[in-house]
């Protein structure tokens, strides 16, 4: 028996369900941001991850939910992320320079969501909406509060422009990163978008 401060590991069955999870959120991202929400059915989504398309109704009520976890589980990880940038203690400049690695990694290796907000946000329910955008402006003040301490010279409402000028440009790898023919490696890009905004941020 185990004590009511104790935590229970994680099931072999609760773990597969997790697994599950992630992959039809993987899937459903690749496919709406080709063929748009519209154009992709459960039965679709399911048989991407080698399921039937009611079995997707075991981890999500319907396709209008796959689309809020992508997107507001997005959001969640990326200020999360950035909290745990912050929470090390590190001069004005560190920070910044790790903020702006992490989303870089996050925007190169998910760009599949990122064409997903542009293009389907609408879809969102207004609830699942409202929590997506909470998210979103509060991981845009951690940075407002990291640039304030860099450039005190700037009223606050510069620099919440300058950062989503800089959201703008990383979150660009959905057509940057994704140009037909011969492209330089992901190590490459992340080099570019990372001095890139760093010069946009600080100009």
């Amino acid at each position: 028996m185990t004590s009511g401060t104790e935590v229970e590991a994680p099931t072999q069955r609760s773990l597969r369900k997790a697994d599950r999870r992630a992959a039809i959120l993987d899937a459903a991202a690749a496919l709406f941001a080709a063929r748009g929400y519209a154009g992709v059915t459960l039965d679709e989504l399911g048989a991407a991850v080698g399921v039937s398309g009611p079995a997707v109704y075991r981890h999500f009520p319907g396709k209008g939910a796959v689309l809020a976890a992508i997107l507001v589980d997005a959001s969640r990880a990326l200020l999360d992320g950035a909290e745990r940038v912050l929470a090390v203690d590190a001069t004005p400049e560190a920070a910044l320079r790790a903020l702006i690695r992490f989303h870089v990694e996050f925007a190169v290796g998910d760009a599949d969501v990122i064409a997903v907000q542009e293009r389907e946000v609408t879809q969102l329910d207004p609830a699942a909406r409202h929590e997506m955008r909470t998210l979103q402006r509060t991981y845009v003040e951690h940075w407002v509060g990291v640039l304030d301490r860099l450039r005190p010279d700037l009223a606050e409402e510069e620099l919440r422009v300058r950062a989503h000028a800089a959201f703008g440009l990383m979150n660009s790898t959905p057509h940057s990163a994704r140009t037909p023919g011969r492209r330089p490696a992901a190590t490459t890009i992340r080099g570019i978008l990372e001095e890139m905004t760093w010069a946009s941020l600080m100009s």
